[in-house]
């Protein structure tokens, strides 16, 4: 009994050190990484998001007639439910998708709403061509199987249900 004693001891204190071995590891790339990829993201905001900046609303405030030319470039989401999504056109959609009806992760907008154009081959198997023919408010179950080499391990191959809501079509 005292060698089972021994040998478990043994076990529990290699088990110890190794997560000791890790800890310090990643203690490390944790205290410099996380400062650094938060700056990053902060900076990229900044970027992706000039509008927000105190000169941007200067010239938009002298300048009303570049801001109603630039308005027309923009795509209008249009919601009117006796419009119909057809091929080619980009349509916003919310989705939840499961198998075997469990949620599985990265297959939900979250309110979100992801823009997709029709017979882009964007998205899996025939998960466009089913939006076909629905109309702004339309809630529309998507059958579409993974494929093989998706590469996520819990998803290829597999039957997914998505339960998926037409936001609006893009004019």
């Amino acid at each position: 009994m005292k060698k089972e004693n021994k040998k478990l001891a043994q076990q529990k204190r290699a088990q110890e050190r190794k997560k000791n071995v890790m800890k310090n590891k990643l203690l490390p790339i944790c205290k410099v990484g996380l400062p650094i990829l938060i700056f990053v993201v902060f900076v990229g905001v900044i970027v992706a998001n000039p509008s927000s900046s105190k000169e941007s609303d200067k010239d938009t405030s002298t300048n009303t007639s570049t801001e109603s030319n630039t308005s027309t470039d923009t795509p209008t989401l249009l919601t009117d439910t006796s419009l119909t999504v057809k091929d080619g056109d980009t349509v916003n959609i919310d989705y939840v998708g499961s198998i075997d009806g469990v949620e599985f992760s990265g297959g939900n907008t979250q309110g979100q709403g992801a823009d997709l154009t029709i017979g882009s081959g964007t998205y899996i198997d025939d998960f466009e061509e089913q939006l076909i023919g629905a109309h702004p408010g339309d809630t529309v179950n998507v059958y579409a199987t993974f494929p093989e080499n998706y590469g996520k391990e819990d998803l290829n191959g597999k039957e997914a249900l998505f339960v998926v809501k037409v936001n609006g079509i893009y004019e």
